[in-house]
Formats: structure tokens, C-alpha cells, sequence
């Protein structure tokens, strides 16, 4: 049998969409927080093995990961939370390693912790607002990587800081290592990648390899193909990197079982859905299907889907705005998916 873990990606959205027959929610941060908590809950009793949240800043979206993912982690003993992505342009990597590393200890070592350059965003001047511009000949990509380095010396322990040993507070005459350290956390980061060139890089550099929804690419092919020409890329540069610890490769979806008239209403439409091309950032995009029909409908169509057959990791995107209790019956649907497929773990 092939293991495969399963997951929910969760775009964090305040505004609430109503259900049918129902009356309209207005927007509430705090509903979504609580709403995604109560997700990790009824995803971990549905067998899924993560619960994942996606970050933005300026919207009415999540913007503060770890606070959500510390509750989450209080009120679930098995499922792994993650992000993706955090948009490391927003970000102090040493400050982001410290509360990674508490975070992580606090859930007991099940921190996927997804990074990037970032997407597209509403605040033309985001970065400005948060102490951060670009220096003469910079551009954000290379300041992401740059940090994103620097958040992987935190997370491994790497010594940083040189101790003042006249102070009486420097345990060690050895350069200082960020505090807390949570051993194998280093293990669990992610680079979000859109391309075949930035999934190369994450490789070197030892991340694992979270593909993006959108490919910042696009040569004509089915989505799913050029993923997996993707991964394949990840794969073969990883491993000419020499690196100790196992390449991690994961894939986001839309995918929407029909179980009643209500999923009818809202995915109906969606069963013969195709791959989305445009340009984006000056250059082609390309993004995949919807998935939607009867358990059976969509299992064959993940079997035929070669991105999804080569990752580790299936992420769902989940509609948060229909609220907790309509997703923990996704979840149960997605659960009898993997269990048609032979993917359980």
C-alpha cells in the first residue's frame, strides 16, 4: 500500500460566504480563527494527517501564523499544521526561528513551516510599512533568500551571536545559538515554489518543495504534467546536494467530493473543469482544474493526475468561508478518497 499524506490548505478568509438557505455572515476574524481551530479538530478525527493555513497581510486573511497554529496544536494530538506560505519579506528570520522553534515544541514536534518571496498582494508599499525596503540592486526574491537562509541556521542551531562574557549572562565562550532549539523542526521547512528554477534552489539549499497553485510558467502542457516535470527537477537536485535527510515534495488541489444537493449547488459546475493559463508578474501562468464529482469521480481523477502521484504531501484547498461544520463533511468525503485510492496511512 502507498502512504500519502493528506492535508487542507486553508486561504484564511474572514468574509463568510452564507450556506444555502441560510442567512449572511458578516466578516469576523474572529469566527475564521476559531473556525480553523475547530477544522484541525474534525480533520484530525476524519484521519487527515494536516491542517495548513495560508498567509497574507493587508487582507482580511490570516497574518499572524503562530498564534493560530499554537491553538490548533492545543486542541489536536496528531495532525501536523503548517503554513503555506509565510512570505518572507514581511519577516525577522531570527525572530521567525524563535517563535517557529516555540511553536514547534508546543505542538510536539508537527510544525510544517512553509516559506517564500510571497505572492502578489493588496499594499503596494506592504514592505515599506514594515521597516523593510530594498537596498540598490536588490530585488525581494533575493532578499527572501537570503532570509530564508538565515531562518535555517536559526531553526538548526547554528551558533550566531558572539557571546559577551563580561556580562554574566553568556553561558558559553561558543557563538550563541537562537533559543528555544526544537530538534528536527529544520527538517519540516518548505520553500513555496513557482517555477522549475526556485524549486532547484530549495533543493540546494535543503528545503522541502511546496509547489505552488500557480505556476509562474507555462510551455502548453496539462498543469499536472509540468508540476511533475517540477518535482522531478526538485528530486534530481536534491540529491545532488548530498543531503542527509529525505526530500519532501507537496501539491495543493481543489477538490470537492459531491455528497448532497448542497455540494451539487456550490460544485456542480466544477466537474468538467480545465487548467486556467494567463500571464502574471510579466510572464505566462498556469494553474489546474477543480476536481468535483462522486468519491469514485475524483479518485480517478488524482490517479491520472501525475503531479499529485509523484508528492508526498496533497493539500486541499477548503471553501473556510462556509464555516466549520460543512468542511469537517469535506473532510470525511477527501478521507474516502485516499481510502479508494489506497493511500491511507
Amino acid at each position: 500500500m502507498t502512504t500519502k499524506n493528506l492535508g487542507f490548505l486553508n486561504f484564511g478568509h474572514w468574509i463568510h460566504r452564507p450556506r444555502v438557505g441560510r442567512r449572511p455572515v458578516e466578516p469576523d476574524a474572529k469566527q475564521a480563527i476559531d473556525d480553523v481551530v475547530q477544522m484541525a479538530v474534525d480533520a484530525e478525527a476524519a484521519g487527515l494527517d494536516g491542517a495548513w493555513i495560508r498567509i497574507h497581510h493587508f487582507q482580511r486573511m490570516f497574518s499572524s501564523p503562530f498564534p493560530i497554529l499554537t491553538a490548533m496544536a492545543a486542541h489536536t494530538e496528531r495532525i501536523h499544521l503548517g503554513t503555506g506560505v509565510i512570505d518572507l519579506r514581511y519577516e525577522n528570520p531570527l525572530y521567525m526561528a524563535e517563535a517557529a522553534a516555540t511553536t514547534d515544541l508546543l505542538a510536539g514536534g508537527r510544525l510544517e513551516l512553509g516559506v517564500s518571496r510571497g505572492s502578489p498582494e493588496a499594499a503596494r508599499d506592504g514592505q515599506a510599512q514594515f521597516g523593510y525596503e530594498l537596498a540598490d540592486g536588490q530585488t525581494w526574491s533575493d532578499v527572501a533568500r537570503e532570509r530564508g537562509r538565515r531562518l535555517l541556521a536559526g531553526v538548526r542551531g547554528e551558533g550566531i551571536a558572539t557571546p559577551d562574557l563580561s556580562s554574566g549572562w553568556a553561558h558559553s565562550s561558543a557563538p550563541l545559538r537562537i533559543e528555544p532549539h526544537s530538534p528536527g523542526l529544520a527538517d519540516r521547512i518548505w520553500w513555496g515554489s513557482g517555477t522549475v528554477g526556485s524549486a532547484v534552489e530549495a533543493a540546494k539549499d535543503g528545503y522541502g518543495m511546496l509547489s505552488s497553485t500557480l505556476l509562474l510558467q507555462d510551455d502548453g502542457r496539462p498543469f499536472h504534467v509540468q508540476q511533475a516535470d517540477q518535482i522531478a527537477r526538485y528530486l534530481e537536485a536534491y540529491e545532488a546536494g548530498g543531503h542527509t535527510t529525505p526530500a519532501r515534495t507537496a501539491v495543493t488541489r481543489s477538490a470537492f467530493v459531491i455528497q448532497d444537493h448542497e455540494d451539487e449547488l456550490y460544485f456542480g459546475r466544477d466537474r468538467h473543469s480545465r487548467d486556467s493559463s494567463g500571464h502574471l508578474d510579466g510572464g505566462a501562468a498556469r494553474s489546474g482544474p477543480t476536481y468535483a464529482g462522486s468519491a469514485e469521480e475524483v479518485a480517478e481523477l488524482l490517479a491520472a493526475d501525475d503531479a499529485v502521484q509523484a508528492a508526498d504531501w496533497v493539500l486541499f484547498a477548503n471553501p473556510n468561508q462556509l464555516g466549520a461544520e460543512y468542511n469537517a463533511k469535506l473532510f470525511a468525503g477527501w478521507a474516502e478518497v485516499w481510502r479508494l485510492l489506497g493511500w491511507d496511512s
